[in-house]
């Protein structure tokens, strides 16, 4: 689920951090009414600064993906689960660009490539 951010990725841990809430909350793990871990335990899972971890979830809450409750927590308030179909779509289609022995970057090239031309339809 949540895990230590990368401090040596160059990307700003307060951005990991919110990708990572982000990332849960498409995927299904992380549902509309949710209560997220107290910040202290938040930043101890990240490994960061408490203020790192405030600064996130302030953004989050900005963006209306949280909701702060004072003195109780933080609160999922997006439905933006993808749903297992389309996830098993991406799934198949990872499997498939493995099975033709694309490594990694290739296979991000190539998503992006169909990325942008669906974007220009």
């Amino acid at each position: 689920m949540l895990n230590k951010v990368d401090k040596h990725s160059g990307i700003p841990a307060y951005l990991q951090i919110m990708n990572q809430v982000k990332k849960e909350i498409i995927l299904g793990n992380l549902k509309n009414g949710d209560q997220l871990p107290p910040v202290r335990k938040m930043q101890k899972i990240f490994g960061v600064n408490i203020n790192t971890v405030t600064r996130a979830l302030e953004k989050l809450s900005y963006e209306g993906k949280l909701e702060a409750q004072h003195g109780v927590g933080y609160f999922i308030t997006s439905e933006e689960n993808i749903g297992d179909e389309v996830f098993s779509n991406l799934k198949n289609c990872i499997k498939k660009l493995k099975e033709s022995d694309l490594d990694l970057k290739m296979s991000l090239l190539l998503f992006e490539e169909v990325w942008k031309d669906e974007s220009n339809d």
